[in-house]
């Protein structure tokens, strides 16, 4: 890391930009840990998950980035770009209309560059086409607490989530998703605690549980009304609660008892024992302290806001909102989600918590900014803008820091969309993704380190993300760039912003502008904060009414009065229908395909895999399969498979995985077609939404598998940065410390010994054949370095692992023992580790195993041994099987 001088060993307090826990990290100058949780920041107190302790390994200035602005191809200076950017807006508008132009955001950005992209379109460009990558996210938990609760508000805290004495955790595997908010739940395991997980997959967070319900995908709406409904029957609800602060509740139930009318009707529904439903439902009905944390699992779904309100009804009936230790708890993926929410980032949304038809809204907000009117709106959603796109509705989109060519579902229209328009604007840190390779118009964006902001997480708590890196010479922050549009476009005396602080101030100020209390979200307290105060600003949660300092107290749980911001002060019951999956499974699409995250890789990897350890748990795109189905489809553990859709194709090593329901599989959602052949996950989900939030159902897709019959199967090491003369059917992209990798595979065979040149890029030294085993082994070296090493075989399992021969590209000279080893690509003298279980410490599965035949029987005396599971801990599911497969094997 290039880091700005401090003041000696001092840190910067910055905060971690990957998910919605919001973790604090701190930066240091002179340190051999260049960065460190933050003991003092109340989200994670010092803990770090393996990306977070990563992240001086993602922000190298040179490899992959954008470092100069790009226009039709070429390298432009930045008055000639915000030129063609303007140009591009005033023409559109001029011939087609404000709403021929787009805004399409993230949840990477800081609140400030995101209250400038929401004020420039919507208050002086005045198009209401502005949406975020969070509708992909957390549109559904959003349009859910609307419904229920009058706001966008996350009642409760994290502390909540230790406190409960049942917690409830819905869609959501937070032990790879939110691996430091999942070690606190951990952390506060005690005796009368209970956990239940609501999942289709036993995840690693059912290593928690002490019940699982593996229902069957898109059924949680039925087993949230059956809750409802035996609460009722049962006499687990809070009467009084529901005559004192709720609306509507004899529609709720009513429904929910029409929808899931007994313990064996759900039970039946949702393919459960009726004994386990019948205990999910008592353990609710006499534990007072409750929180259901839901994500993903619900959210991305066509029933994604009902499945949020059927849990909010739950909480209502019983009185648990707002109640240390009780209340529902949408965990958020982005680092700025809410943030971004704050601001009016979502197209159905104006600005600072107003609606388009919040009363007064448009004049309020109007008024304000000092422009005549605001958009017409609202605008279009994610999925349906992009189609506005491909119709030609829409003819300049700008994307900031985001990669829909892969994120969004039935990802080829949405390539066909970008192809389509006249001008695709792209800001962004990274040179090259599916998304900047369709643009016209390419702006250096400030990455994670070299901008100055803020964000706020799942809990409401804002936090300082601060710069502690040199911004390189042509970079420029987004709420800078954005500005300087504006300008171009006439509106410079309304974005004369010098520093991110004007803009937090303007931001906080809108927030309080003529809010009596009916908008919830409410920063009048930081509104007239001095330069000197946000920069020492530490992490606080809203609404924050008084005081202008830096210590400013926030406010920890909301509704515990049991006041809401609906008109009447009411809570709202939903009554809940059963909607069930739009994507059924078919006699040609006979699977259900269920996508998410990995452990150690974030989104789309544009930074994640910069890192060589983040790639050591999961190196390939995969799919994880039932071993019956295996057998019906006639698949083998570790070779591929392909998943089809029409013409979606998706390629993956095959993982045996009893933890799978049967006739469904997971793949993960980040490989893309910078990393992979085949790898994009959203090929096979269908462009479907929730009707209510917009929100793609991303968890439910359908395919049909077949083997992908190889002919051979490769790992190709080559030195850095060499040209590509090789073709495959399959390949996958592993970068590596010291050399660039790929995994390879072909349906035709080939004649290794005369086309070994364009693997290697020249004459092989050494060489190795064996026709009748289908093996052939070759290296290169020049001036005695290690230049490229193919290894081929007709079993998968049998080629080699690369960490070895990866070291060697690192050496000056090999040394004769070195050179001999090469085709056997290890040292005999050193321990193969195994495939790779903790990435913090980099153990391998044999190096465990040989802890555990040596006496390390739990895994604490496996940590104390190797250190695994001694950091982040999302390794310890995977220690406990390793324990537990021994303990099977030895018996």
């Amino acid at each position: 890391m290039d880091v700005l001088n401090t003041t000696g060993p001092d840190p910067v307090h910055t905060t971690c930009p990957y998910c919605g826990v919001g973790c604090g990290v701190m930066a240091y100058s002179d340190s051999g840990t260049p960065v460190a949780g933050d003991k003092n920041h109340p989200a994670n107190e010092g803990r770090l998950c393996v990306k977070g302790a990563s992240l001086h390994e993602t922000t190298g200035q040179e490899d992959g980035r954008l470092l100069f602005p790009i226009v039709r191809g070429r390298r432009s200076e930045w008055e000639q770009a915000l030129d063609e950017v303007a140009h591009a807006i005033q023409d559109s508008v001029k011939t087609h209309g404000p709403q021929s132009v787009a805004f399409y955001l993230s949840g990477q950005l800081l609140t400030e560059d995101y209250y400038v992209a929401n004020k420039l379109a919507k208050g002086f460009i005045r198009t209401p086409h502005v949406d975020t990558n969070s509708r992909l996210c957390m549109s559904s938990a959003v349009a859910a607490h609307k419904r229920a609760f009058g706001a966008d508000v996350v009642p409760g805290c994290y502390e909540d989530l230790e406190l409960a004495d049942l917690l409830v955790l819905a869609g959501s595997n937070a032990a790879w998703a939110h691996p430091v908010l999942y070690q606190r739940m951990k952390a506060s395991a005690r005796d009368g605690r209970r956990v239940v997980v609501i999942d289709p997959r036993r995840t690693a967070t059912s290593e928690l549980a002490d019940l699982h319900l593996a229902l069957r995908p898109g059924t949680d709406t039925v087993l949230f009304n059956g809750l409802l409904s035996w609460l009722a029957d049962h006499g687990g609800l809070d009467q009084a609660y529901i005559d004192a602060h709720c609306q509507d509740f004899d529609n709720a139930l009513a429904s929910a008892q029409a929808a899931a009318p007994s313990v064996e009707s759900v039970a039946e529904q949702c393919d459960l024992a009726p004994e386990d439903v019948e205990t999910f439902y008592a353990w609710f009905a006499q534990t007072p302290r409750t929180v259901t944390g839901f994500s993903q699992g619900i959210n991305q779904s066509i029933a994604g806001t009902d499945k949020g309100n059927a849990i909010i009804n739950s909480h209502l009936a019983t009185g648990r909102v707002g109640k240390p230790g009780a209340g529902p708890f949408s965990l958020t993926g982005q680092p700025n989600a809410m943030g971004g929410r704050e601001v009016g980032g979502l197209a159905n949304t104006l600005a600072a918590h107003m609606d388009y038809d919040s009363p007064g809204a448009r004049s309020r907000v109007a008024d304000f900014w000092g422009t005549g009117a605001v958009a017409d709106g609202p605008g279009l959603k994610a999925v349906d803008m992009f189609e506005a796109v491909h119709r030609g509705d829409i003819r300049v989109i700008w994307i900031m820091g985001t990669n829909p060519a892969v994120s969004l579902p039935d990802s080829a229209r949405v390539r066909e969309a970008l192809a389509r328009c006249p001008t695709v604007i792209v800001s962004d840190c990274v040179a090259h993704t599916d998304t900047t390779d369709l643009a016209d118009i390419l702006l250096p964006a400030a990455g994670w380190g070299e901008k100055d902001g803020t964000v706020t997480n799942s809990e409401r708590r804002i936090s300082r993300q601060r710069r502690f890196l040199h911004l390189p010479a042509e970079v420029k922050p987004d709420w800078w760039i954005m500005s300087a549009v504006a300008k171009k476009l006439g509106f410079g005396e309304a974005f004369g912003y010098k520093r991110p602080a004007d803009i937090f101030r303007e931001h906080a100020a809108l927030s309080a502008h003529e809010n009596n209390g009916e908008r919830l979200f409410n920063l009048a307290g930081l509104a007239n904060l001095s330069d000197a105060g946000y920069e020492a600003l530490t992490p606080v949660q809203w609404p924050v009414l008084k005081g202008a300092g830096a210590e400013t107290e926030g406010s920890t749980r909301l509704f515990s009065d049991g006041r809401f911001v609906t008109a009447n002060q009411r809570a709202r019951f939903v009554a809940i229908e059963t909607r069930l999956a739009a994507q059924q499974p078919s006699d040609d699409y006979p699977l259900v395909v269920n996508t998410g995250r990995i452990r150690d890789q974030w989104h789309t990897m544009t930074r994640t895999a910069n890192t060589p350890r983040l790639l050591t748990h999961r190196s390939e795109p995969y799919v994880d399969m039932h071993p019956d189905d295996m057998v019906t489809h006639q698949l083998m553990e570790g070779h591929l498979a392909r998943l089809r859709r029409g013409d979606g194709c998706y390629v993956g090593r095959v993982r045996k995985s009893p933890e799978q329901r049967r006739g469904e599989v997971f793949i993960p959602i980040h490989w893309n077609r910078q990393f992979a052949s085949s790898g994009v996950a959203t090929l096979l989900t269908e462009s479907v939404t929730d009707p209510v939030s917009g929100q793609p159902e991303a968890k439910h897709g359908r395919a049909v598998i077949t083997p992908f019959r190889a002919r051979w199967h490769a790992r190709l090491l080559v030195r850095r940065n060499r040209p590509r003369r090789w073709q495959a059917d399959y390949w996958c992209q592993v970068p590596l410390h010291y050399s660039d990798s790929w995994w390879l595979a072909g349906r035709q065979p080939i004649d290794w010994s005369a086309s070994m040149t364009e693997w290697l890029g020249g004459k092989a030294h050494l060489v190795m054949a064996d026709a009748s085993q289908g093996r052939f082994r070759a290296a290169r070296l020049v001036n005695g370095q290690l230049e490229s090493v193919l290894m081929v075989d007709s079993d998968p399992a049998l080629i080699p692992d690369a960490s070895w021969l990866d070291g060697c590209f690192a050496e000056a000279e090999l040394c004769d023992a070195s050179r001999r080893a090469l085709l056997a690509a290890r040292d005999v003298d050193v321990e193969d580790p195994g495939a790779m279980i903790c990435s913090c410490f980099q153990v391998g599965e044999n190096q465990i195993a040989g802890a555990i035949a040596n006496g390390a029987k739990s895994v604490e005396a496996l940590g104390n041994n190797l250190k695994c599971g001694t950091n982040c801990g999302s390794c310890i599911p995977e220690l406990r099987d390793l324990l537990a497969t021994s303990v099977r094997e030895s018996a």
